[in-house]
């Protein structure tokens, strides 16, 4: 176990507003959440919209939902485009104390271009920190002692101008005035480090307590993460279905372990286990599939209540989602065993495997009877099926019509009597077991498409 040293543990969620909140920052935002959960301490929101041309207050809005859909609390919330003037004050120090420079830059190209395009005077001038041009130390909690000389790095630039100050400058002054204890980021930023320890040195600016690199994910082609790969914006997982109780323990796991087999957690399970030693260096792998395993688990964890909850809105929106509500408790657990996420409720409707249980099923006389038998004979144990279920005067539940119809199905061929009449039920190659299909219509609806099936018959006979 990774021992901290201080009580108040605070962290920040550090998105920058320019895109969608995809799910390579919502894990670092999740490790975060756990670390803090684990040991009470608190979490800040810090939107980093330093990038003024791309950062948008519609993309500050998807992060804070994102946030609210997996539940991860915070306590405060800041836009660092509302602190331009504490930036100020200490690049002005900077500049004053000789420790900071304003430098006249070529300008490029494409700075010209730009300004043209917008009729705007070119200022090139920017502000560069001065570089110690030595070798720095530091501890990562996964990756040990970690040593970089910084003379590549050359005097470089902090900020634009005094109201314009830049990525590395503005993180240093947010993490110290707010007091960051651990910064847990991914492993992409093990780069800016050296940058931001410099520039802590400078405005005098004390270490935060430990600095923590997440692997980088990859796809399963051990590729960078990528749309390919499923990497999208966070809600659209919410939109197809997938529970946040399941988004959370799929994310913690990608590139954590919490040392012993079980996978399935919930959020309260996570948050006890959770722990930076369990964190890999290794890449760690995002895969669909498995999320996909995740969400089934624990959608099984649900009442009856909640599973109804859930999958309602996604079966209503179909053009026959209120005709399969109506039967929803006896169709319940066929749906329930055949999807992952809710979503997989239209996959099944694009592929036909829905409308049956809603609307009369379109047959083929040629696929009513089985393999080898004829029309006569399916016919023939139509009919006789038919009667013992009209007959029939028990539960109308699948195991106990199983043993009302076996010894016939027994007698004169499973094949030859269950096919016809599973495909009777659905018309359908493929379809839940015809005790299934009984039990789901009820005895009324299952009698009338049987008949339909056996009118069917007659009419290609005659």
């Amino acid at each position: 176990m990774v021992k901290t040293s201080t009580e108040n543990i605070i962290v920040r969620y550090p998105p920058s507003p320019t895109g969608l909140l995809h799910v390579g920052n919502m894990r670092t935002l999740i490790f975060n959440y756990l670390f803090m959960k684990k040991h009470e301490g608190k979490a800040l929101l810090r939107i980093e919209d330093t990038d003024r041309e791309r950062s948008k207050q519609e993309y500050v809005k998807y992060i804070k939902e994102s946030l609210g859909w997996l539940g991860m609390t915070y306590e405060a919330s800041h836009q660092q485009s509302e602190r331009l003037d504490i930036y100020r004050g200490y690049l002005e120090k900077l500049i004053e104390e000789g420790k900071a420079y304003i430098s006249e830059e070529e300008p490029t190209l494409q700075q010209i271009e730009r300004a043209q395009e917008k009729g705007k005077e070119l200022n090139t001038s920017v502000i560069r920190l001065k570089n110690a041009n030595k070798d720095i130390t530091f501890t990562d909690v996964v990756l040990g002692d970690v040593t970089i000389n910084t003379s590549d790095l050359g005097d470089f630039i902090i900020a634009k101008n005094l109201d314009h100050p830049l990525y590395h400058f503005t993180v240093v002054i947010d993490d110290w005035l707010m007091g960051i204890t651990h910064i847990i980021r991914g492993s992409d930023h093990m780069p800016n480090t050296p940058r931001q320890i410099l520039i802590q040195e400078a405005v005098g600016a004390p270490r935060p307590e430990a600095y923590v690199h997440l692997p980088l994910i990859v796809g399963l082609d051990g590729k960078k993460l990528g749309k390919r790969h499923g990497a999208t914006g966070t809600l659209e997982y919410r939109d197809i279905g997938y529970l946040p109780e399941a988004f959370l323990n799929f994310m913690a796991f990608i590139g954590w372990n919490p040392g012993t087999t079980q996978e399935v957690f919930t959020r309260d399970d996570l948050v006890k286990s959770f722990d930076l030693s369990g964190i890999q260096k290794g890449s760690a792998v995002f895969n669909l599939e498995k999320l996909d395993w995740f969400n089934k688990e624990h959608l099984s964890l649900m009442s009856d209540e909640e599973k109804k909850a859930y999958i309602t809105p996604f079966i209503e929106a179909l053009p026959y989602g209120d005709e399969l509500m109506v039967r929803y408790e006896q169709l319940a657990s066929v749906l329930f065993e055949r999807i992952s996420k809710g979503s997989d409720i239209n996959e099944m409707h694009q592929n036909d495997d829905l409308a049956f249980y809603a609307q009369d099923p379109l047959y083929d006389s040629k696929k009513i009877a089985w393999k080898k038998s004829t029309n006569e004979q399916a016919l023939l144990h139509l009919k006789k099926v038919y009667e013992m279920l009209m007959t029939y005067d028990g539960a109308w539940e699948s195991e106990k019509i199983k043993s009302h119809l076996w010894n016939y199905a027994e007698e004169h061929g499973k094949g030859d009597v269950l096919w016809p009449l599973r495909y009777a039920l659905s018309g359908k190659d493929k379809s839940p077991d015809p005790m299934s299909l009984l039990s789901i219509f009820e005895k009324d609806e299952s009698l009338r498409r049987i008949a339909l099936a056996i009118a069917l018959l007659e009419e290609v006979q005659n």
